[in-house]
């Protein structure tokens, strides 16, 4: 822990921040966050948020269970990130994630817990109530009084830069979601901001996003600087 005698760190330079229009190929996203990833790590390039939009597609985490699987009516593509199945497609949100946890507190249980309440504050922005739920890793929100998935995270961890993220539907079609067992919970429906009556406009979101994002920097900022203390809670 820093004490009054202690220099604190230089904090690490803003990371880019970029918007991809159209729709991205996955295989594409995929090699262009392993390669950034890597050149982070060396110290060739500096960190990224690519925000991003997928045709229809399913991704399978490291935890995926073939049996969840249920119609394979869009390419299916092995991710490499934590967690099962995952959808996306036009009308969704995917954020990656290119940070370097070596310069912002190695600490990747604050990492996630970071983006979870970076994305719910974004959502209140837009006037969505949503919450994380300790067990159940992504963004709740209540559709008709029941809990329903409104966003996903799932990332991956090397050589302490992170990369993959986040989605968040904002106005995808929720029956492609039909195709698989959604992060393998059965027993929760997913929702979206337009399902809701909710802006769902991707520049609406972009801009909340942005807005709220020094709080994900201040979060690990404190992970860093106060490591015996963990990640710094919001919730």
């Amino acid at each position: 822990m820093l004490t009054p005698d202690t220099p604190a760190s230089p904090r690490p330079p803003l990371p880019e921040w970029r918007i991809e229009p159209g729709l991205t190929d996955y295989p594409r996203a995929l090699a262009t966050m392993e390669a950034r990833a890597a050149a982070i790590a060396d110290g060739a390039a500096g960190e990224l948020v690519w925000l991003v939009e997928h045709p229809p597609l399913y991704t399978a985490g490291t935890s995926a269970d073939p049996a969840e699987l249920l119609d394979p009516r869009f390419p299916v593509y092995p991710a490499g990130r934590g967690g099962r199945y995952t959808y996306h497609g036009p009308g969704q949100r995917v954020g990656y994630l290119m940070l370097n946890l070596a310069q912002r507190g190695r600490d990747v249980r604050c990492f996630v817990h970071a983006v979870e309440q970076w994305i719910i504050r974004a959502l209140a922005r837009l006037e969505v109530k949503a919450f994380s739920v300790p067990e159940r890793i992504g963004i709740w929100t209540r559709d008709g009084g029941q809990e329903a998935k409104i966003g996903a995270i799932g990332v991956r961890v090397r050589r302490w830069v992170t990369f993959h993220g986040f989605s968040v539907n904002l106005s995808p079609d929720l029956a492609h979601f039909g195709g698989i067992v959604p992060c393998g919970l059965p027993e929760f429906p997913v929702t979206s901001l337009e399902q809701l009556g909710r802006d769902a406009r991707q520049e609406s979101f972009d801009a909340a996003l942005l807005l709220e994002f020094p709080t994900l920097l201040e979060s690990l900022t404190a992970s860093r600087e106060n490591p015996l203390e963990g990640c710094s809670r919001t919730d």
